[in-house]
């Protein structure tokens, strides 16, 4: 049995992502380089929790995984894990992150971030996943933990700047699904799954990713209209949120078949250089000087 396999159990693409808006949430939370401590255990602590979470996803979704051509080849379904060593692999991941964070960091972040494990394991999973078109948009709040999380390593209270990158990734995260599930619309449906484009059809999701994105770039104003950020971090927002917007009104108002995709995997990388963005801009605080006096 290859390492391999565990390895894939915990989504280490996802992983990643999470991983990289909780260290700019980490970051940001303190004026200058934030403690070593919140930094590496918070981090980690957030990293096993969310790879005990993708590998309990693996095994509520295995029956699923197996009818999807996306999915059929993860461990679970092609029988490189059993599903009882990959619950115990979860469980020894997830009580690793627990004691982690308790013990090393504050209990605040711990309970906070098992709370964000259980939406997204338990009841993103487990049951929006199966009983509503919607499940993405009330799952998100799940996926839009991570920043609050390293954010609460740091400063051990819910801070209304962590909450606005919490924002930022939930009103991003329905464009984000919404896109790949009309690329694989057909998949879902045979595996019986009420995602929008199965239940609405491909129009109505095609509209409601370009109501997204509109929200999403009023959005992400927000940081800049409250004094978080300053000049750097308005420019590149401006130039991402122009980019995502093309990209959803073409989606909305033709027929190409690759844009779904392309939606899809553009806001990967619009949500990676919007946090990048904003961890660049904090680090260099005379734009954020020159910011207030341009708002007078």
């Amino acid at each position: 049995m290859s390492w391999r396999a565990y390895f894939e159990l915990t989504k280490p693409k996802v992983v990643y992502l999470i991983v990289f808006t909780a260290i700019v949430g980490t970051l940001l939370a303190s004026p200058g380089w934030p403690p070593l401590g919140a930094l590496v255990w918070g981090n980690l602590g957030i990293a096993l929790s969310a790879a005990c979470a993708a590998a309990i996803n693996h095994v509520l979704d295995q029956k699923i995984d197996e009818k999807m051509a996306r999915t059929r080849n993860r461990p679970i379904p092609k029988g490189k894990i059993t599903t009882a060593r990959a619950l115990l692999f979860a469980a020894t991941l997830g009580v690793s992150s627990m004691l982690i964070l308790w013990l090393l960091v504050n209990p605040l972040t711990a309970v906070l971030t098992f709370l964000s494990l259980i939406g997204y394991a338990v009841i993103y999973t487990a049951w929006l996943k199966r009983a509503t078109s919607q499940n993405i948009v009330i799952g998100g709040a799940a996926g839009a933990a991570p920043p609050v999380l390293g954010w609460a390593a740091v400063t051990n209270s819910i801070d209304p700047d962590a909450l606005l990158l919490f924002l930022i990734i939930f009103v991003w995260t329905p464009p984000h699904f919404w896109a790949l599930a009309i690329a694989r619309k057909d998949e879902y449906a045979r595996a019986g799954i009420p995602m929008l484009p199965v239940t609405h059809g491909v129009a109505y999701t095609r509209l409601q990713v370009l109501l997204y994105t509109v929200l999403l770039v009023l959005v992400t104003l927000m940081p800049f209209v409250t004094g978080m950020s300053g000049l750097i971090y308005l420019a590149a927002a401006l130039v991402l949120n122009a980019i995502f917007l093309y990209y959803a009104l073409a989606m909305k108002f033709t027929d190409r078949e690759e844009l779904p995709m392309r939606v899809f995997k553009f806001s990967v990388t619009w949500l990676m250089w919007i946090f990048i963005a904003l961890l660049v801009d904090h680090y260099l605080p005379t734009t954020q000087l020159i910011a207030q006096a341009f708002r007078g």
